[in-house]
């Protein structure tokens, strides 16, 4: 008697609390699960710890893509063409990064024969809308689990305690630093921040919050003059004329990465 086929689901893995535990439950929950990692020019990522992560926990395999050639010129340029800026001021990053990510997990879904993905998304916010709506335009027949509006999960995970309880009990590994009472979402494009002390007017900012530059009090006292050149819409070259530096990309940048 042959065993029974497990569902195949892929699972945007970002190797934090929340996908660790989503994996593992998903496990339990009697699916094959690959966990998928998209590498949008996140600051610092150490992308073998994350596979070798993802495999401790349950996973078939984890895969990693490279798309920050495909999110420059697909998505970031397009942006950048029609000034794509929310309420004068927001990138729009995380927004843009999100089609890109989901359109790499119907591939990979369509490759390995799922007919499942799967997100970590909250079921309050747009995240969920992003990834769900471009899987449903790209492949109508897959199905979507999301276990932050699961009536199951959401008992069982009431809170940041029963998710370190629950990697207690199944050996997952969580990082022994203190967790900032806000989240980051970070790529190429953008470094974004909300929730927790940033919606408090009266907190000040904290050091670690700086990513991709530096606080004021650590910024040099001169300002640097740079020129930009645009080709159709495209910035293909930086001039620093403080020092005379010169940055040259092609207008298709895929060589660049």
């Amino acid at each position: 008697m042959s065993t029974p086929t497990k569902p195949k689901v892929i699972l945007a893995y970002s190797g934090g609390l929340d996908t660790s535990v989503i994996l593992k439950w998903l496990c339990e929950k009697g699916f094959d699960v690959i966990a998928f990692c998209a590498d949008v020019g996140q600051h610092h990522e150490d992308f073998e710890a994350v596979k070798a992560k993802a495999v401790s926990c349950g996973a078939l395999k984890c895969v990693v893509t490279d798309l920050r050639a495909d999110f420059v010129e697909n998505y970031i340029f397009e942006a950048l063409k029609c000034n794509a800026i929310y309420e004068g001021r927001y990138l729009l990053g995380t927004s843009v990064a999100r089609p890109c990510i989901a359109k790499e997990m119907v591939r990979i879904a369509n490759e390995e024969g799922a007919e499942y993905v799967a997100h970590g998304a909250t079921g309050k916010g747009n995240d969920q809308v992003r990834f769900e709506m471009c899987a449903q335009a790209l492949d109508a027949k897959i199905k979507t689990i999301a276990p932050w509006r699961d009536a199951e999960f959401i008992e069982s995970f009431k809170g940041r305690k029963d998710l370190l309880a629950y990697c207690t009990k199944h050996s997952i590994p969580v990082d022994a630093k203190p967790k900032s009472n806000y989240s980051i979402d970070e790529n190429l494009f953008h470094t974004s921040y909300e929730s927790g002390m940033l919606e408090d007017a009266a907190e000040t900012y904290e050091e670690s919050i700086f990513k991709m530059s530096v606080s004021p009090q650590a910024a040099p006292e001169t300002s640097t003059m740079v020129d930009i050149e645009f080709v159709k819409g495209i910035p293909v070259k930086l001039t620093n004329k403080t020092d005379g530096t010169v940055k040259v990309c092609l207008v298709y940048v895929s060589s660049c990465f």
